[in-house]
């Protein structure tokens, strides 16, 4: 479960690269992987307990209804080796 790259200073827009198991959050439809919120990406591939590599862009400052996490944009994901 380790995060390949770091955010840069800021965070904002860090394209980033996470892997590890997708958990549900506090709020229903919330995803999380480590500590950051999944937004968008292939739903059926975050099935909770799934070993999943992420790669997308940090967005703190995003608004949703999650009350967990750091939001990461979505740009692919794939199955990881679990």
């Amino acid at each position: 479960m380790d995060r390949d790259e770091l955010p840069t200073a800021g965070g904002s827009g860090a394209r980033i690269t996470v892997t590890g198991l997708v958990e549900p959050g506090v709020e229903a439809g919330c995803l999380l992987l480590q500590e950051y919120l999944l937004v968008g990406g292939p739903r059926e591939l975050f099935g909770t307990g799934r070993p999943v590599r992420v790669t997308g862009r940090v967005e703190p400052g995003l608004m949703t209804i999650c009350q967990q996490g750091i939001p990461l944009m979505v740009e692919t994901a794939e199955p990881a080796d679990g």
